[in-house]
Parts: C-alpha cells; sequence; structure tokens
C-alpha cells in the first residue's frame, strides 16, 4: 500500500491521493455489451442459450430454475448454512421494515389536504453474481426488502455453473425471500433480458444489485434507453475506508482492509489515521495476513492502488472521507460516535472496533448494496424505498380553494400561463356565484 503524507500534498497531489482505479467503459467493452444486448432483444432465448454457452460454458435446455431445483439445491446445503441464511434475513427484515417510508397525511391549510401514498414498483430483476464466487447473502440484500415493498413480481437472474445448475445457497435464499421466479443467467444479457424481456424472462420496471464491468456496462446502456429498465444506481469496484487512532487494533484495522482487498483486483482501500505508529503497525499486519489469505493475489493487485494516508487529525480525517465518500467507512477510534455528527457522505457507516464492515456484508440487517465510485455523496443504499414510487395526493374543498386558489392564481399570471390562472379563477367564480 503507498504512504502518503496529506499535509505534503497541494490540490492536485490530494485529488490523485484519493483517485480510484479507472473503470474501463473503453470502447470495446461499450460495443461488446451492445452487441450482447442487441442479439437478445432480436432473438430472445435463442440468444441467451447461445451467450450462456458462450461465456458461463453450460448448456441450458430450460433458462428457468425449476421446483425440484429449489428442493435439491436446500436439501444439499449444510444444515448450519441454512440457519445462517435464516437469521440473516430475519435481522434484514427486522432492520428493512422499520427504516421503510410511511403514508403521509396533512392539511398545508384549512381545507387543503395533501398525502403521499406508497405504491411497489409492479416487477422488479435481481442481479446475483456468482463468477469467483457466489452470493447468496445479495440474494438476501434485494429479495427481502423487495417482498416488503409488496412488489407484484419479483424475477432473480445468477449465472449457472457448467453443470447447468445456479448456486444452492443463491436459490434457497432466493426462495427464502419470496422471489418469484429465478433464471440460469448472468452477465450482460442477463440484464438485457431482465430489461426487455423474452419469451422465458419477464420484462422488469427496474434492476437491482451488483455485477462486473459488463453486468455494470449493461446497466447503464438499458437505463439510458426510453424502453429499458430503470436501475438501482451507479456502481463500482467495491471499496472500504477506515479512520482509526493510536488506540485502533492493528490487527482489526488489516482485517478490514483485506476483507475488500479481496473482493477483486479492482478494489479500492484506504487508511487515514493521525497516528504514524498506527499505520506502521498496520502496514505489517496487512503483509502478514494478506499471505495467509486463499485469495492473496487478488487482495494484493487491489493494495496495489490502495492507500495509507496520514493526516494531522480525526477532524481532518472526516473532511478527507467526506471527499472521497466511501461505500463502506469504519472508525476504528476511541470514541466513534463524536466523528459521526461530520460524516456527511458514506454508503454506510461501521462504528467502534466490534463492528467489523463484514457484518454489514451479511447479518447486522443493513443493506450491503451500497453507492460506489463517489456515488455516495448522491445515492443511498438500496432500502424497501428503493423498490416503491411516492405518489402525491390532494384534495380541496370549496372553502380549500376559496383559501389558497388566489396564491395560485397570482402565481400563474406571473409565469405567464394564462390557462393554469383560468383553471382556479373559473371555479373561484363558481363558488363566488353560488353564494
Amino acid at each position: 500500500m503507498k504512504r502518503i503524507d496529506w499535509n505534503a500534498l497541494d490540490e492536485q497531489g490530494r485529488s490523485e491521493a484519493l483517485a480510484r482505479p479507472v473503470q474501463s467503459r473503453a470502447s470495446e467493452l461499450r460495443e461488446g455489451v451492445s452487441r450482447i444486448i442487441t442479439e437478445v432483444r432480436v432473438r430472445g432465448d435463442a440468444a441467451l442459450r447461445e451467450l450462456s454457452a458462450k461465456y458461463d460454458r453450460c448448456a441450458l435446455a430450460a433458462l428457468e430454475v425449476a421446483d425440484d431445483e429449489f428442493t435439491a439445491a436446500e436439501a444439499s446445503l449444510d444444515p448450519a448454512l441454512k440457519t445462517a441464511i435464516r437469521e440473516a434475513a430475519g435481522r434484514i427484515e427486522t432492520f428493512h421494515r422499520a427504516a421503510a417510508l410511511q403514508p403521509v397525511g396533512v392539511d398545508t391549510a384549512p381545507g387543503v389536504r395533501v398525502e403521499c401514498v406508497l405504491r411497489p414498483i409492479q416487477r422488479v430483476g435481481l442481479y446475483v453474481p456468482a463468477g469467483s464466487a457466489p452470493l447468496p447473502s445479495t440474494a438476501l440484500m434485494l429479495g427481502v426488502p423487495a417482498r416488503i415493498a409488496g412488489c407484484r413480481e419479483v424475477v432473480l437472474c445468477s449465472p449457472a455453473r457448467a453443470d447447468g445448475r445456479c448456486d444452492a445457497a443463491v436459490l434457497y435464499a432466493a426462495r427464502l425471500t419470496g422471489v418469484h421466479k429465478v433464471f440460469k443467467l448472468g452477465g450482460a444479457q442477463a440484464i438485457a433480458a431482465m430489461a426487455y424481456g423474452t419469451a422465458s424472462v419477464p420484462k422488469c420496471d427496474k434492476l437491482f444489485g451488483p455485477g462486473n464491468a459488463w453486468v455494470t456496462e449493461a446497466k447503464l446502456q438499458v437505463s439510458s434507453e426510453p424502453d429499458g429498465a430503470a436501475i438501482d444506481m451507479p456502481a463500482g469496484p467495491s471499496e472500504v475506508l477506515v479512520i482509526a487512532d493510536v488506540a485502533a487494533n492493528p490487527a482489526f484495522v488489516a482485517a478490514d482492509l483485506l476483507s475488500q482487498a479481496e473482493h477483486g483486483p479492482d478494489s479500492q482501500v484506504i487508511l487515514l489515521s493521525d497516528s504514524a505508529a498506527l499505520l506502521d503497525r498496520v502496514e505489517h499486519e496487512v503483509e502478514r495476513q494478506c499471505a495467509e489469505l486463499p485469495r492473496a493475489e487478488i487482495a494484493r493487485q487491489a493494495l496495489a492502488q490502495s492507500r495509507l494516508i496520514a493526516v494531522a487529525s480525526l477532524a481532518q480525517a472526516v473532511e478527507v472521507s467526506n471527499r472521497y465518500a466511501p461505500e463502506h467507512l469504519i472508525l476504528q477510534v476511541t470514541v466513534p460516535r463524536r466523528l459521526l455528527e461530520g460524516i456527511a457522505c458514506a454508503g454506510s457507516v461501521f462504528l467502534g472496533a466490534w463492528t467489523p464492515e463484514s457484518v454489514g456484508d451479511y447479518c447486522s440487517g443493513s443493506n450491503h448494496v451500497l453507492p460506489t465510485y463517489g456515488h455516495a455523496r448522491s445515492y443511498s443504499g438500496v432500502s424497501v424505498a428503493s423498490y416503491q414510487k411516492q405518489i402525491t395526493v390532494q384534495e380541496l374543498s370549496a372553502d380549500g380553494l376559496r383559501g389558497i386558489g388566489p396564491c395560485a392564481a397570482t402565481l400563474a399570471a406571473a409565469e405567464q400561463l394564462e390557462a393554469h390562472r383560468r383553471a382556479v379563477t373559473l371555479r373561484l367564480a363558481e363558488l363566488e356565484s353560488m353564494i
């Protein structure tokens, strides 16, 4: 990891210190994804089978997971894993129900009622990666809030293995959360299928879930088309920023950094500290622990573009963190809540020595589908609200229109929208004639 003194840098140097790995949207990637989307739109299921054979190396007789496959998947799982999945789903549901938006109704003036009602998005598509490692936790994070929101149909796509079956834990989690249909599809072709629909795969209104560069590019392309699908958020590689003081346990800090570095070679991890001694100890711990990891080579590639940054104070660390806007922010300091109030930009925050980022990934109850690549400045993580629409409703009595109608008429006249003004004044005149 590169060692940096924040206060020795000029503005350009600071920007470079917080620069993320460049996301590839090279013409080759864009054009490749565009070709896949076109193939799926034109040739439907036939294209999906061919692309699955090409990219996932599996021959699919049926695209949809059958009931007997769900049964076999559940039977094959270790009971301890099934218990852990159920426990995690329960906590995710507890938190997401508590955090869900509620309908609102208020009288903004006598006789003027304004409401906000919630309606679920009718059909949603969930994407669960299964590249270097299957992610049943993502099926939980996407499926639970979709069920709470009340979506009429929930479709899930996850790549099949060479034997033509999806990961058993992903299938178990999908069925547990109430997903209605699961398809053995991965990559850009899965996104295209859910965005535009085929004979087998229903067309979805909004797509959710992380993925590789091809999946990300496909989501961006379908979301820009009028007849495509909305998406949860822009996505990028996983990342974590840790703020640690001299009292932090260096082994804990190193473990948290490595837990993100092992996601992929384009992941990024950053440590900010006002203690040079702590930075030294963490640097040593990272090397020691990394050597013991099964995915050590992947982690090392990520560490090559990661940073150990010395700051003058914890207050300055908060400023730097807000500038970076991390997906995950860990506050390994003596009194972490003292810093929390100053945090303005982060996907999810983890407070104190006993709160590893991993619990948020799996089972604390918060969602792990979070804004990355700086999008935490303006986006939030997936929640029940992500699967809902807020529709405003207003109802005026005659007295209500008498009370606020002149205000509307005056503003309409100022904007030179005469029909707007008359829609109000004609009614006011009618009310006047009834007196």
